[in-house]
């Protein structure tokens, strides 16, 4: 019998904003997870990310990020915990740094962090979502997360309930092998199958922002829209770059947002930069994240000046570059002239 990775790779097509909309079900491959484990867990995440961690309730995940002294974001996490242990997930490729990092500062708190992505409980994480997706998924569960960013321990894994996108609930399960090889055939059945791009088209649709290696240090929290996303707190006690990120908040010195679009060129990715036509000489933003839109392009988030969010005349590379297309948001992008 094919494992459940195989069952899905045989189904796997390119994915198109509609077929998302429709149903979907797809492994998420790019995303590491960090636990942390020991009584004081919380009070030394607290200290560290831009998030309250100490009233993180056992139902629920939040967004979160890490900031370097200067306020530029290292990384941004999905956190949610159980009775005993804290995660943070975050992309792959800065995972092993940022743990190392935040283990530097531990000292005396009593908790151990560790690399819990291939534990057993974890090995498989699915995302699901679009019209077809809450359906798929009470073949085994009687009750679904009531709202965004609320979380569910069941006996057959862990289901958190992300951001809305397409007017639908999107999902992520994160089970063993054993699980996902009896589950994977039934959702395949009635979801469009797609691979990790269908999940990271999905994350740009709802607005989501990650930080990757290609994006480190780039960023104010504000910048990706992150405070809009419940990612900030901003009552909370200091963390690393909070006089900068609470500076920008209420002085309003921020003329920066991030935004949805569409690009014709399939080689658009995290890190570079776009530049309006308006103002040829420098880029006025960045592309935070990118996946293929299913129609030859991508669709991305791209962080950039208010400015050029207003006049919609932006390309990428160069002024004489590819156009981007700019696509409404699902929320309302709040400027901070406070």
């Amino acid at each position: 019998m094919p494992s459940w990775n195989e069952l899905l790779a045989q189904r796997a097509a390119p994915l198109n904003a509609t077929q998302l909309a429709t149903g979907f079900v797809a492994p998420m491959t790019d995303l590491g997870l960090i636990a942390l484990d020991g009584e004081e867990s919380a009070s030394f995440l607290h200290k560290q990310l831009t998030n309250d961690v100490e009233h993180l309730g056992q139902g629920e995940a939040r967004l979160a990020g890490y900031c370097s002294p200067k306020g530029r974001l290292l990384a941004s996490f999905l956190m949610w915990r159980n009775e005993a242990t804290i995660f943070l997930q975050l992309r792959r490729d800065i995972h092993a740094a940022v743990q190392k990092r935040l283990s530097m500062f531990v000292l005396r708190s009593k908790t151990k962090l560790s690399d819990a992505t291939e534990l057993p409980a974890n090995a498989v994480v699915l995302g699901l979502g679009g019209g077809l997706a809450e359906a798929a998924l009470r073949n085994w569960f009687d009750a679904l997360p009531a709202k965004p960013f609320a979380k569910l321990d069941h006996p057959l894994g862990t289901l958190i309930r992300v951001a809305d996108v397409f007017g639908a609930p999107r999902y992520q399960w994160l089970l063993s092998a054993d699980t996902a090889q009896n589950v994977v055939a039934t959702l395949a059945e009635t979801l469009n199958v797609g691979n990790n791009d269908a999940w990271n088209l999905s994350e740009i649709h709802a607005g989501i922002p990650a930080i990757a290696k290609a994006t480190q240090e780039q960023f104010v929290p504000q910048m990706i829209n992150l405070e809009l996303l419940g990612g900030v707190n901003f009552k909370k006690g200091c963390y690393p770059g909070q006089e900068i990120v609470a500076r920008s908040q209420y002085l309003g010195k921020l003329k920066r947002r991030t935004t949805l679009v569409s690009i014709p060129d399939a080689t658009a990715a995290a890190g570079q930069e776009v530049f309006a036509t308006a103002d040829p000489e420098q880029p006025c933003g960045m592309i935070v994240n990118a996946a293929p839109n299913g129609n030859g392009g991508v669709d991305a988030l791209v962080e950039m000046k208010l400015a050029a969010i207003e006049a919609g005349s932006v390309r990428l590379g160069s002024a004489q570059g590819t156009a981007l297309a700019f696509l409404d948001m699902p929320y309302a992008l709040e400027p901070l002239d406070l």
